[in-house]
């Protein structure tokens, strides 16, 4: 069985990787250190550690003000409170003077859960990616998500790391993997189709592209890791090469990976596409499993992308 760890440990244990590191790097929490595993960094690091309480935009003001200090700022709180609760200070005094800030958004997307719509974050990417300055990451697994947090400390300017809550299968060697902000990895090649997908739906792509191949049917897997800057040339290059997309994502489809694909595509060489992701609605309070299948994001939900973007392409 496929060993199952949640991008948030991952970010957690990488934070302290990095404090050990980097004397420079300090993180806040917006009281929910528990949740967002950034208690690790405060019990080995209590000095850099700062719990501004149930205060989320002052938590994104405060952290501005280190990066102006000079520090590499990592700011904690579930993805539905680090956009739209602080989307103006964020906007302003992190992306437009460039400050290096870190958003580390934990808990987002529908397998939240049972905490509902109020608590599921499915329109973040779309919220950040269109922020200039802005670096967006969106890690398939543990392994890739203490890359992306290493990377991100070195980058010159603010991230948004986008995290889920529930565990998720490791499918990248930690002992043999190569994180590049802004270049895809190719996890499966392909020539009949090809889906581009971020964080937990990468497994999801592999599982149909596995189903799809006892049908006959050769498919193309990307892990699109970072969403902004998207990396232009993976997105035609499967496209030239397979003649069929299909983008998959645990967040809304206006705005987010499918809306960034898109835009590349219609632009540079157009191809049937399908994208899979929640359409356009609210979650709900339920079992992640089950919500992820009742808003079609499942294997089966892709094969059946798959199936309907082959149709179009005349195969």
């Amino acid at each position: 069985m496929t060993k199952k760890i949640a991008t948030r440990e991952a970010y957690g244990a990488a934070l302290v990787e990095l404090g050990r590191k980097n004397p420079g790097v300090v993180v806040l929490d917006a009281d929910l250190s528990k949740s967002t595993k950034t208690h690790d960094f405060n019990k080995n690091f209590p000095e850099r550690f700062f719990n501004v309480g149930i205060a989320e935009q002052n938590m994104m003001g405060t952290a501005a003000g280190l990066a102006a200090a000079g520090k590499i700022a990592f700011a904690s709180t579930f993805a539905v409170f680090a956009t739209g609760r602080v989307y103006d200070q964020i906007r302003n005094s992190i992306a437009y003077p460039r400050l290096n800030v870190k958003i580390g958004a934990t808990h987002a997307g529908i397998t939240v859960g049972e905490d509902g719509a109020s608590h599921q974050a499915v329109e973040d990417i779309a919220m950040m990616r269109c922020l200039p300055n802005m670096t967006v990451f969106v890690p398939a697994d543990a392994v890739e998500t203490r890359a992306a947090v290493l990377a991100a400390a070195e980058i010159d300017g603010p991230v948004y790391l986008r995290l889920g809550r529930s565990g998720v299968p490791v499918l990248h060697d930690e002992n043999n993997f190569t994180f590049e902000p802004g270049r895809a990895i190719t996890m499966r090649q392909g020539q009949d189709a090809a889906i581009i997908a971020c964080g937990i739906m990468v497994h999801a792509a592999l599982e149909a592209a596995e189903v799809l191949a006892g049908r006959g049917i050769s498919v193309q897997v990307l892990d699109m890791h970072t969403i902004k800057p998207l990396d232009v040339d993976a997105v035609v290059e499967a496209a030239r090469a397979t003649g069929a997309v299909v983008t998959a994502e645990e967040h809304t489809i206006n705005g987010g990976l499918g809306g960034a694909v898109a835009e590349v595509l219609v632009e540079n060489y157009p191809v049937p596409m399908r994208r899979v992701g929640v359409r356009d609605t609210f979650g709900e309070s339920g079992k992640p499993r089950e919500l992820l299948e009742k808003y079609g994001l499942t294997a089966t939900d892709l094969v059946r992308a798959v199936q309907e973007v082959l149709q179009c392409k005349g195969k």
